[in-house]
This record gives structure tokens, C-alpha cells and sequence, in this order.
């Protein structure tokens, strides 16, 4: 059975520094699944930034949907990391019409493609780090939308940190063991 290592934190908080150092921690080579969607120029900056810090030896495998399959392709890997699972949430939420469908049918489906993800980590002979956003500590969001992504976010959150093994909350930099 596969370990499960979640790294949690707010914006700019030094998550995936630390989460590929746990990665890198664990031999070579190293995997990395990739959720985000680049559709401006800042985000594809962002990308850029991550990709700089990472050598050229990484494997990388762009999951923005399905991503479970992506984990099952880096079954020979000692440790993969995937980052993140909050943008991971928030593809699945925009692929769907938030009118047409109630809150609790886009948790339902949201909360099943984060189980099948777990599951995949699982069966992984290695380390799996899952790096996610700690949404629930700002104020409550204005609009529909935002409010139902942060609870849904957090009841990831949640199904990840029970099913993890290990799980830290990273403060400027600073990384705190939870579990």
C-alpha cells in the first residue's frame, strides 16, 4: 500500500518548495503531476517559476482532469508529487454548469474523482505528496460560486488528510508536522 503525504497551506506559503524536497527526499527518478490550466499570461508565468525549480529530471505528466490515470502511468516511480489538489478541484468545478446542477450533486461528483485519486495513491508501490490550498481561513465569499468551491475544497481537504499517513501545515516557510 501506497503512502500518502499531504502538504497544506495558504497562498505563497512555501508548499511545493517543501513538498519537492519531501519528493526529492525519496530517490530518483521523481514524478510530477501537473493539474494546472494555463489560460493567461500569469498563470503560464507561474508554471514557468515551478518548472525552473524543478531539474530537468523530473517526469512530468499534465493531469487537469482524470488524474488518477496519471498517478496508475507513475506506478515505477519511488515518489510522485501532485500539485495541487485545489486546482484540481477547481478544473472539475468549472466543468460544470453550477446552475444546472445543486451544490450537492457537484460535491458528489467532485468527491468521487478525489476518492479514485486516493485510491490511485494507494496502490502506489511509493510516496505520494499531495500539495493543497487551505482555503477555509479567509473570510466567507460574496458570490455562489466562490463559497461553494471553498467547501468543496475543504471537504477534500479533509477526505486527503484522513487518508494520509503524514500531513503538514506550511507557515512562511515554516512546515509543521499535523500528523
Amino acid at each position: 500500500m501506497g503512502k500518502i503525504i499531504l502538504i497544506t497551506g495558504g497562498a505563497r506559503s512555501g508548499k511545493s518548495k517543501f513538498a519537492e524536497e519531501l519528493v526529492k527526499s525519496q530517490g530518483k527518478p521523481q514524478a510530477y503531476i501537473a493539474t494546472a490550466q494555463i489560460f493567461d499570461e500569469e498563470m503560464k508565468q507561474r508554471v514557468a517559476l515551478h518548472k525552473k525549480r524543478r531539474a530537468d529530471d523530473w517526469y512530468t505528466v499534465e493531469a487537469p482532469f482524470n488524474a488518477e490515470n496519471a498517478i496508475e502511468q507513475c506506478q515505477d516511480f519511488p515518489a510522485i508529487l501532485f500539485d495541487c489538489m485545489t486546482v484540481y478541484t477547481s478544473n472539475i468545478i468549472c466543468s460544470y454548469d453550477i446552475e444546472k446542477l445543486t451544490p450537492a450533486k457537484i460535491q458528489n461528483k467532485i468527491l468521487t474523482a478525489i476518492k479514485k485519486l486516493i485510491e490511485a495513491a494507494k496502490k502506489h508501490i511509493g510516496t505520494t505528496v499531495f500539495v493543497t490550498n487551505e482555503v477555509g481561513s479567509g473570510i466567507v465569499p460574496e458570490n455562489k460560486l466562490a463559497r461553494q468551491y471553498r467547501d468543496i475544497a475543504g471537504l477534500c481537504n479533509q477526505y486527503t488528510a484522513q487518508a494520509a499517513d503524514k500531513v503538514y501545515f506550511i507557515v512562511s516557510g515554516i512546515p509543521l508536522k499535523i500528523k
